[in-house]
């Protein structure tokens, strides 16, 4: 099975408004006057762009089934779109945290209970959607990621960046040398006392070391994206330089795993094999697996390598910088966006929402086993359309409204 995921204002799915002519509330004090309106709006189509990726895996045709340009589009939505996702929750954290400036005093103490809140309330969300559709569900993940990066939400820019270094660097490692004493029988035992995992088999283990998006590796990418939501992605010379970054991880990542670990480096785990820094314990069909350590100079999609991760982290940048240069720069295009744009605003909905209709079509969930490739744009048509007629009349998308509700009693904490 794959995994691809999703998020939000706060970073699940997300929660940010649609676009608006002014910069929203929830993203603090800019560096200079006239914050630029492509600096969010750019963050939402990367999160609907992110949002696409994970209905490509989900929906679409499998990689063996592709080829040509059907199976580039299709790779890179293994893996980089839920990357991409996490990469913004990061980002969106910082919205509520005070992104270039962090909340202090009360206001700091509001934000912080605000993302305990939807913390609790994505683990509550992703527990009971996992129940119906197993282990690929994102959003308990998001719970623990967020709860986790409380601490780090004031650290400055660079602080974070070399955080997210240092992690990228060593939890493969650690992940690998985990799974490797996470036998079957001590996960049983572990397991057996874990009522998380009697609800949903997504259990504390699952969550932390040996799930589809496990915390250990998978910090790196909220941290990395709590570090850009630091910088001011409208100049250009941020934009440069984020590029320039992007493009050295990129290939630095990808082409060292080439050179180390031959032609096979960057094939992708999602449909068949196991990942040394995730599911490292478990092979996708449920057997056991014996993890190696060869496999930490891969790069695919889902190793939860360091190579990976930085790979991924450098295509992130790419996008999210892509995307907001192109709406900075490109007015027509950002107004003929704007229905995509919509679906980015309300992640969370298009995130939940396209399980529940594949649930009422009867359309397997998780990983596709179909051939074609219409069921997956009638989801994305379905997808714009809804979030453009909802953004029409109302702010947040139907869950982002209620996450929102439900953090409104922090404004009693004193």
């Amino acid at each position: 099975m794959t995994k691809s995921q999703p998020l939000q204002e706060t970073s699940a799915p997300q929660e940010n408004s649609p676009p608006q002519p002014r910069t929203p509330p929830e993203s603090a004090v800019p560096a200079s006057p006239g914050p630029s309106i492509g600096r969010l709006v750019g963050v939402d189509l990367a999160r609907a762009l992110a949002v696409f990726g994970m209905y490509v895996v989900h929906i679409g045709p499998p990689l063996s089934a592709t080829d040509g340009v059907a199976s580039w589009i299709r790779y890179l939505a293994d893996g980089h779109s839920s990357v991409l996702f996490a990469t913004l929750a990061g980002f969106s954290l910082m919205l509520l945290a005070g992104r270039r400036e962090p909340k202090t005093g009360l206001a700091g103490r509001q934000a912080k209970a605000r993302i305990a809140i939807r913390a609790v309330i994505l683990l509550t969300l992703g527990t009971a959607m996992a129940m119906e559709y197993g282990g690929v569900i994102i959003l308990g993940f998001y719970g623990v990621y967020f709860l986790l990066a409380l601490p780090l939400v004031r650290l400055r820019a660079k602080t974070l960046a070399i955080t997210a270094a240092a992690l990228a660097l060593v939890t493969p490692q650690l992940a690998f040398a985990l799974n490797s004493l996470l036998t079957q029988p001590i996960q049983q035992s572990i397991n057996a006392y874990d009522p998380l995992h009697r609800l949903s088999d997504v259990g504390v283990l699952d969550l932390l070391f040996t799930g589809f998006y496990p915390t250990i590796t998978w910090m790196s990418f909220v941290i990395a994206g709590m570090a850009l939501a630091r910088l001011d992605l409208s100049a250009t010379a941020v934009q440069r330089r984020l590029a320039a970054l992007g493009a050295a991880l990129t290939v630095a990542a990808y082409g060292m795993s080439l050179l180390l670990a031959g032609k096979d480096a960057l094939d992708s785990l999602a449909e068949g094999g196991p990942s040394s820094g995730s599911s490292g314990a478990m092979s996708p069909d449920g057997g056991s697996f014996e993890p190696q350590a060869s496999m930490l100079l891969t790069a695919g999609p889902h190793s939860g390598t360091t190579f990976d991760i930085i790979g991924s982290v450098g295509v992130a940048i790419l996008v999210i910088v892509g995307a907001t240069a192109a709406m900075d720069r490109l007015p027509r295009l950002r107004r003929l966006a704007k229905p995509v744009i919509a679906v980015g605003t309300m992640s969370l909905t298009a995130y939940v929402g396209h399980f529940v209709a594949q649930s009422a079509l009867s359309m397997p969930s998780g990983t596709s086993t179909q051939q074609s490739w219409v069921p997956l744009l009638l989801f994305v048509l379905g997808a714009i359309v809804f979030a453009a007629i909802w953004s029409r009349f109302f702010r947040r998308g139907p869950l982002e409204y209620l996450l929102y509700a439900a953090t409104k009693p922090t404004k009693h904490i004193r």
